[in-house]
């Protein structure tokens, strides 16, 4: 069973978890589902490498706004994990078992209402701040990108009922190959593109600016967490001057290298 959580100063996640706490019953300060169940946080989710210890689920789906400098709005989905220093929650150099399956089912799901969210970009992020301790699969799922949308709660709320189609069914079935994806700006297009219109899953995602940090201890780190992972996806023509050092780096794993 999987556990939907969300910070209860956050606007965003507290209007989608409002969304779910009216099909559910509260006990002992856990919302009961018949699929899943929710908890509302005291502490940011991004901080919530705790969470495990206190709530033992199959993997945790934190409902979040999403902020932006650039203030383009966007619905946005990730995995998380840090690739250098910790500056938003979790441990350095170390990313969290992603949930591909969820978020594959989640994105289609999405796509299918597009038209009700024209001003919105649909868009993967890379992985990014914590948690990144939890030993169960974590993802987040995310409403952006100013204050007018997190306290929009129409907005929220369909947002969480799309989450709620996804989670419909949901036995962590797989739905396609998980590739674990190279390259490419925050909001990595090439691999928003495949999870939409391709067939595959995606684990960590480790963007451009990231490739700087990736070495063979975290490459190994990386492999180890995306367990399901059968494909190294590379954005070859956005992944920087090491490219070439990366792809010797993936000879020594079992991924199948694929270009986009």
């Amino acid at each position: 069973m999987l556990l939907l959580a969300a910070y209860k100063e956050d606007p965003a996640g507290s209007n989608m978890a409002g969304y779910f706490a009216e099909g559910m019953e509260l006990d002992g300060g856990i919302y009961r589902g018949e699929s899943y169940d929710m908890a509302l946080l005291d502490t940011p989710a991004i901080s919530a490498d705790w969470l495990e210890s206190e709530f033992d689920y199959d993997g945790y789906v934190f409902l979040s706004k999403h902020a932006a400098q650039s203030g383009v709005l966007a619905l946005t989905c990730h995995t998380t994990g840090n690739f250098d220093e910790a500056l938003y929650g979790g441990n350095p150099r170390q990313v969290a078992v992603p949930l591909p399956p969820l978020q594959k089912r989640y994105f289609a799901e999405l796509w299918q209402d597009r038209q009700k969210y024209e001003r919105f970009d649909i868009t993967l992020e890379t992985t990014h701040h914590g948690p990144t301790a939890l030993t169960k699969p974590a993802l987040f799922v995310e409403v952006g990108t100013t204050p007018d949308q997190w306290n929009d709660a129409r907005l929220c709320r369909s947002v969480a009922a799309i989450l709620e189609r996804a989670l419909s069914g949901y036995a962590g079935d797989d739905v396609g190959p998980v590739a674990i994806g190279f390259g490419g700006t925050h909001y990595p297009k090439k691999f928003t593109y495949q999870i939409l219109h391709g067939p595959y899953m995606f684990g960590t995602i480790i963007p451009k600016h990231a490739m700087r940090f990736l070495d063979e201890e975290l490459l190994r780190h990386v492999v180890e967490r995306n367990r399901e992972a059968t494909v190294a996806m590379l954005d070859w023509g956005s992944m920087g001057p090491g490219r070439s050092d990366i792809a010797r780096l993936l000879e020594q794993t079992d991924l199948e290298v694929v270009r986009v």
